[in-house]
C-alpha cells in the first residue's frame, strides 16, 4: 500500500507539477489556474490535470474564490496547511520561534503573546464571515485539524493533530499555553466569542479540546 510520503513524492516527480507546486507556495495568496497556465505555458486542461493530482496527494488544497462581482467564481489553489514545513516549505516553527522570542525579550508568558497574536489575526480577518467559521478555517490554516461540535451555544473543537507535537512533547505546559492565548485572542478580536477553557491531552495523539461559547448579541438597552 502507497504511504503518504510515497504519493507526495511521485506527485511531485514530474518537473511540472514541482514546479507549480513551487509556485504555489511562493504565492502571497491563493493562485488561480490562469496565472499557473501563463506561468507554466500549457493549456488550461493540461494545468488542472496537473493540479488534481497535486490535491489528491494532499500537496495543495483548492477551494472556490469568494466573489462580489459578476462572472463565475474562480478555483484558487493554495499550500495544504499540513504541509508547511515539508518538501522545501517554510514550516510552522518559524512562526512558533518569533513568538516565543518576543515573549522572553517582552517579559511575558506565552499565552500573552499568543493573544497578541491572535488579536493581530483577528483584525486581518474582521468582517470577511461568520465568526465561528472564521475561528475553524484559522484553526485548519494552522494545522490544528478540528472537528465542530455545536450544542446551543458552546462549540467545541476536537483538534486532531498537533502541528507542535514534537517541542509539545518536551514542554506541553508552555505550548498548549501559547495556543490558548491565540484562540483567546481570536475570539475577543472577532467579537461575540468567548474562550471557556482548552482541555489539553498527549500532543503525540492529539485530541485536545477547545470550548467555545456564544455570547448573547447585546441590546443596546441600559437598566
Amino acid at each position: 500500500m502507497e504511504t503518504e510520503v510515497q504519493r507526495e513524492a511521485r506527485a511531485l516527480g514530474d518537473p511540472t507539477r514541482h514546479r507549480l507546486f513551487r509556485y504555489i507556495v511562493d504565492a502571497p495568496g491563493p493562485v488561480g489556474v490562469g496565472e499557473l497556465t501563463d506561468y507554466v505555458r500549457l493549456n488550461h486542461n493540461a494545468v488542472r490535470q496537473h493540479l488534481a493530482v497535486l490535491k489528491d496527494a494532499g500537496l495543495v488544497i483548492e477551494e472556490v474564490e469568494d466573489r462580489d462581482r459578476p462572472g463565475r467564481p474562480r478555483l484558487l489553489y493554495r499550500l495544504h496547511p499540513e504541509m508547511a514545513g515539508r518538501w522545501g516549505t517554510a514550516g510552522p516553527y518559524a512562526w512558533l520561534a518569533g513568538l516565543l522570542s518576543d515573549a522572553i525579550h517582552r517579559k511575558q508568558d506565552p499565552r500573552q503573546v499568543g493573544r497578541q497574536d491572535g488579536h493581530r489575526r483577528a483584525a486581518e480577518l474582521a468582517g470577511v464571515g461568520e465568526r465561528v467559521d472564521l475561528l475553524e478555517e484559522e484553526m485548519v490554516r494552522r494545522g490544528f485539524r478540528p472537528t465542530r461540535v455545536e450544542r446551543g451555544r458552546q462549540v467545541d473543537f476536537v483538534l486532531g493533530r498537533c502541528p507542535f507535537s514534537e517541542v509539545a512533547g518536551f514542554d506541553p505546559e508552555v505550548i498548549c499555553q501559547l495556543h490558548l492565548g491565540l484562540a483567546e485572542g481570536l475570539a475577543e478580536g472577532l467579537g461575540g466569542l468567548a474562550v471557556e477553557r482548552l482541555v489539553p491531552k498527549d500532543p503525540r495523539r492529539a485530541g485536545c479540546r477547545l470550548v467555545v461559547r456564544r455570547e448573547p448579541a447585546s441590546t443596546g438597552v441600559s437598566a
